[in-house]
């Protein structure tokens, strides 16, 4: 048994434990639904006489303890779909899981001794002694939904962190509080970067100071994108429906899709609608009647009227594309976009900056002929390698392939995946890259950039998408040297990805504290007294007219206070200003992170200082005016 076997093994053991321990505790009437392994222990969801909270954990953490010494054998019996009827029927959700299974199903159930039993495939532990030596500690309880299902029964989950011994568990910990304290949601309200609120839900409010660091990424990505040859457009946030079918948008995507349906008409009078259900879905839910007054419209996304918010920017580059007939000596074309994108998400699935439905990408779609792919997707890692490495953070590539619901000929797709493999390979080396089977677009292959951050977390922000699809749909064409028409290939590519999404990483990969190029603010002006803001506003002008963002505080406020809130937003450095400096055109400077001071810098040297760091895109903050 290799080691992720063993840590499934045990980790679903303990589930197994816990829902035992639960039950011990709180009696037979608690129903137990679904517990499996995750990726640093398990859970389990249950529906409890009455809630589980914090000040619970410890006696059911002594409990599982208590059974684990107990050195139970487990044994497994395959049942008929009768038997387990009989067995589990007093558990709601088990004779739900039951009857859902396939007639020729194998039913097996796991005993824990002689006193709990549990609907289950295995494997597990063959004796809880096996169990001595885990250490587990119970993390959470949360809201769920039964099969994810926010129109079915409301759970309560326990979630449990697993681990083979003490010291595993003990810097996993010691890691979790780190994420804690670089959590984005946490930072970006710290700082005051962003906020949501629920009369949007998913879509960020950007902040004064939040806002300068978006338009930071932008300007680098647009500096890196011109050298490379990009073009910038812009097109249309909403679009009629017919734009969607014809991309294959509104057969794959339409769930996914925010709508503007198009009128049938008006009602004439007050109408009553029986028959309407919240959910299709829903076992026995009772039908409702809807009261819909006159004069009110009556809406239908059947309508050739009805417009959909785009959520790629894919068909609008298109159009672009097709507006002139091409010719070979213009390829490759390169369209970068940086509209705004509406995704629709589940209100489970949202998170901070991470899960959106209002957001930017790093956009482009690149036209070429077959022969141009291989250079430009080279092109396109350089990128890519320029990019990450700017903010201090490496990555690896994942090739995903044909997924169930893809458009077109496997022909078509064969070519475009043996690409795809040839130029990774040429880069990487044989076995350089993963493979991630049938997780490609429906229009096409693609490369996925995982990147790495400080606590060595993976998050996938780049794409490089190969697309024989989209070009076909909408009829594009180019003519070749020999003055034949050709179809070209359509390369979708991000680096950042999501920008949303992207400075959710950096917050947590920097702990806020930013490079200097990307910071919101970079530097903060403290006069040590009202008489000396004069020459803080002239410090302030001088600043602001080479490009460095600036704040001031003019205000009487108490000089310790005024450093301590650029601190606080952590400003990478603060100039304090006096007499002196006023009389000899210098600053003193507070470095952040630190307690070092550079005292009566020129101020010329200062601003290159600046100007170097926003030029090179340093990381380091420098600690020198030489």
């Amino acid at each position: 048994m290799d080691k992720e076997q063993y840590l499934s093994v045990y980790r679903h053991s303990l589930a197994h434990i816990l829902a035992k321990a639960v039950i011990e505790l709180y009696g037979k009437d608690v129903q137990y639904a679904i517990g499996p392994e995750v990726e640093d222990g398990c859970y389990y969801d249950f529906v409890f006489p009455r809630p589980v909270t914090e000040e619970n954990f410890k006696e059911i953490e002594d409990k599982m303890r208590e059974i684990i010494r107990r050195k139970e054998p487990w044994t497994r019996r395959e049942l008929s779909r009768k038997e387990a009827l009989e067995l589990f029927k007093d558990q709601r959700f088990k004779k739900e899981i039951i009857e859902d299974l396939p007639e020729d199903a194998v039913i097996s159930a796991y005993y824990t001794g002689d006193d709990f039993v549990d609907l289950c495939r295995g494997p597990h532990v063959e004796n809880s002694k096996e169990l001595l030596n885990a250490a587990f500690q119970i993390k959470s309880t949360s809201g769920a939904y039964w099969r994810g299902d926010e129109h079915r029964d409301q759970l309560q989950r326990i979630y449990l962190y697993a681990f083979p011994d003490k010291e595993a568990l003990k810097a996993h910990l010691k890691f979790v509080k780190e994420a804690q304290e670089r959590d984005h949601k946490k930072l970006g309200a710290q700082l005051e970067l962003f906020l949501f609120d629920e009369t949007a839900p998913g879509m960020p409010y950007w902040l004064p100071r939040g806002w300068k660091m978006y338009q930071a990424l932008l300007k680098y990505s647009r500096e890196v994108q011109e050298r490379h040859g990009y073009r910038e457009i812009a097109a249309p946030l909403i679009n009629n429906k017919k734009l969607w079918l014809i991309s294959g948008h509104w057969a794959h995507y339409i769930n996914n899709m925010f709508m503007v349906p198009g009128v049938s008409g008006w009602l004439k009078a007050d109408a009553e609608i029986p028959g309407i259900l919240e959910n299709l879905a829903e076992q026995g839910e009772e039908p409702k009647n809807v009261k819909i007054q006159a004069g009110s419209v009556l809406y239908n996304r059947e309508r050739m009227d009805t417009m959909a918010a785009k959520p790629m920017n894919c068909p609008n580059a298109m159009l672009t594309y097709k507006r002139k007939n091409r010719s070979y000596r213009e390829l490759p074309i390169r369209y970068s976009e940086y509209d705004v994108l509406h995704r629709k998400e589940k209100s489970g699935q949202m998170n901070g900056l991470f899960r959106v439905q209002e957001f930017r990408q790093d956009d482009d779609h690149t036209f070429v002929m077959e022969s141009q792919i291989e250079d430009e997707i080279k092109d396109i890692i350089s990128i890519a390698d320029e990019i990450y490495s700017t903010f201090g953070v490496s990555y690896r590539a994942e090739l995903s392939t044909r997924p169930e619901d893809f458009m077109g000929d496997i022909e078509v797709w064969d070519r475009a995946e043996a690409a795809l493999k040839r130029i990774l390979t040429n880069k990487y080396g044989e076995g350089g890259f993963e493979i991630n089977e049938g997780d490609g677009a429906f229009y096409g292959p693609k490369i996925d950039l995982q990147i790495k951050d400080a606590l060595g977390r993976e998050w996938q922000c780049g794409t490089i998408q190969l697309d024989f699809q989209l070009p076909h749909n909408f009829g594009l064409s180019y003519q070749t040297a020999e003055g034949v028409a050709a179809m070209p290939v359509v390369i979708h590519r991000a680096i950042y990805g999501s920008l949303e999404r992207f400075i959710g990483i950096i917050i947590e990969n920097f702990k806020g504290v930013f490079p200097f190029w990307l910071s919101s603010e970079q530097v903060g002006i403290v006069p040590i007294r009202t008489e000396h803001n004069a020459y803080a506003k002239k410090v302030f002008s001088l600043l602001q007219k080479h490009g460095i963002r600036v704040e001031a505080d003019y205000s009487e406020s108490n000089m310790k206070e005024k450093i301590k809130k650029y601190k606080n937003f952590k400003d990478p450095y603060i100039l304090v200003l006096g007499d002196r400096e006023a009389a000899e055109n210098t600053v003193s400077i507070n470095m952040r992170g630190s307690n070092r001071q550079l005292n009566n810098i020129p101020i010329e040297r200062f601003l290159a200082m600046c100007e170097r760091m926003n030029e090179e895109h340093s990381l380091e903050l420098l600690e020198s005016a030489d």
